[in-house]
């Protein structure tokens, strides 16, 4: 059996091929032919479908869906009627039914009704599994060959979108396919961003992708030569795949103009690539300019404390004669107070927004069992920052940028990924305790596929705290363990999500450019 079907019809001698073709299908069918009789059959029965006629003699369509609406609110009810009247129309779309028919209606109108309800979502799966078995071969060839930086954008795009299909499948296993293709991207991913680094880091700007240190000059400065007002929002530690469920609640008040993304430099944390993004420099040359402000991983105190003169040195040096203000949201309170004042922005060509609430939740995962629990893997990740958004001071700041008709531009400093691989590694007292990258002298660590070490720091534009200086990065999921206590640190991270790392997830950035509807 398909399907319990309830069908309330005052005509229902004239439906009788209809209600044949449906058994012919399937379907169960239960039959009245007034309102008050469809009430009586709810109460004592479930169905899984009701088809509701709406000019119907004593108790009306309407009147009935209401009753129907309030024992039992889940049943998809789709109204049948001979009426064209707008409103309604508006009623019954407005009472929250499932479909609208008009007649005459004839059996394949009914019958693609109930796969579309009743079926829907197994249809879909089914479509969506068989089209990205389509879309495999295409990924697996493309991961092996000498691809660009766009075709590795290009590709982890592609398995974002393949990634939230599937998440509404219900097929498990396609799942599993997919994840092994993802972990198989994310190993090549690495070879080519480690083989490339340090070249790109000493290139030109046009002989390199985009990077961290590029951002405002080549992607946000034009917009203000072009005497465009500007909000430059920078979500800290949000995905592709956050942004990607973000997009539909911001499409409500923007159009995406361009989805551009862009390559974070390493070590993928907020120290390193947010400074590079407001100096417009990388972390060797911020540490020599500005001695006395760059703060090492050891060093105690705020590394992110000096955001606001790096971007008023880089608008200088650009010669753009534009006021401008630099924000930062980490609380609600602070969130709120922006809100309120928002008038003190929307006069100037230029605001810069940083908010930090993705990169608390990240950390907060790691510490509070609660968190955990509501974002054990990523796709429950994407769920509770898509309610984050939707309830955020964010979204209503965004709400008066658009009656601005302002150029929006969304970022971050670098992304995460969930870390599974523990990987043993020994350094002295003042190694830096990130679990994604590790700096310090005399670092010992297995030599193995998933770690990349940089022993002349100043190569890669990194600085160096002493003569013997190394840098090590995990790669893909693997996270940084000490010997000591071995067994607890990989139990007590496992799962979480980290950053600082090579990842497709850390290191490919959106770049989003809005403009207002």
């Amino acid at each position: 059996m398909n399907g319990k079907i309830l069908w309330a019809d005052d005509e229902m001698d004239l439906l009788k091929p209809h209600v044949l073709f449906l058994t012919q299908k399937g379907y169960e069918i239960t039959t009245v032919t007034n309102g008050h009789e469809a009430i009586e059959r709810v109460k004592e029965n479930l169905y899984d479908l009701i088809f509701l006629d709406e000019n119907m003699p004593g108790l009306g369509g309407l009147e009935t869906l209401s009753q129907i609406k309030q024992m039992t609110p889940h049943t998809p009810v789709v109204m049948i009627t001979k009426s064209e009247e707008e409103h309604i129309m508006e009623d019954a779309i407005g009472s929250k039914i499932a479909d609208y028919l008009i007649k005459p209606v004839n059996p394949n109108q009914i019958l693609l009704s109930c796969k579309k309800l009743l079926e829907g979502k197994s249809l879909v799966s089914s479509k969506t599994n068989k089209d990205y078995l389509l879309d495999f071969r295409n990924i697996g060839m493309a991961i092996y060959e000498d691809m660009s930086s766009q075709s590795w954008i290009d590709v982890y795009k592609k398995l974002i979108y393949w990634d939230l299909e599937l998440e509404q499948s219900q097929d498990k296993s396609m799942m599993e396919v997919f994840n092994n293709q993802k972990t198989e991207a994310n190993q090549y991913f690495c070879k080519y961003y480690t083989k490339n680094y340090i070249k790109w880091v000493n290139a030109l700007k046009n002989n390199r992708p985009m990077m961290s240190p590029d951002i405002l000059e080549s992607y946000v400065f034009p917009h203000l030569k072009n005497g465009e007002q500007v909000f430059f929002i920078l979500i800290d530690c949000m995905r592709f795949d956050q942004w990607k469920v973000f997009e539909p609640i911001i499409n409500q008040y923007f159009n995406v103009e361009s989805e551009d993304a862009y390559f974070s430099i390493i070590p993928t944390a907020t120290q390193y690539a947010r400074n590079a993004i407001f100096s417009g420099l990388f972390p060797m040359d911020i540490a020599k300019k500005y001695p006395k402000l760059w703060l090492d991983d050891d060093d105690e105190g705020g590394k992110n404390l000096n955001e606001e003169m790096f971007m008023t040195e880089l608008i200088v040096k650009n010669k753009l004669n534009v006021k401008f203000t630099y924000n930062k949201v980490i609380s609600n309170e602070e969130g709120k107070d922006l809100d309120e004042k928002f008038y003190t922005l929307k006069n100037n060509p230029f605001n810069a927004i940083v908010f930090n609430f993705l990169d608390l939740l990240v950390h907060a995962k790691t510490e509070v069992n609660l968190i955990k629990e509501l974002t054990p893997n990523e796709s429950a990740l994407r769920s509770v920052s898509k309610a984050w958004l939707e309830h955020s001071w964010f979204l209503s700041i965004l709400k008066k940028i658009k009656d601005l008709k302002a150029k929006v531009i969304i970022t971050s400093d670098h992304g995460m990924v969930s870390v599974k691989k523990p990987l043993k590694i020994i350094g002295d007292r003042s190694t830096t305790t990130n679990l994604r990258y590790k700096q310090g002298k005399n670092l010992n660590f297995d030599k193995n596929r998933i770690i990349f070490s940089i022993n002349k720091p100043e190569e890669a534009q990194l600085p160096k705290t002493n003569v013997s200086s190394t840098y090590a990065f995990a790669m893909e999921d693997g996270y940084f363990c000490y010997p000591n206590n071995y067994n607890y640190y990989v139990n007590l991270y496992k799962d979480t999500f980290q950053h600082g790392g090579i990842s497709l997830e850390e290191v490919i950035v959106p770049l989003i450019t809005l403009v207002s509807k």
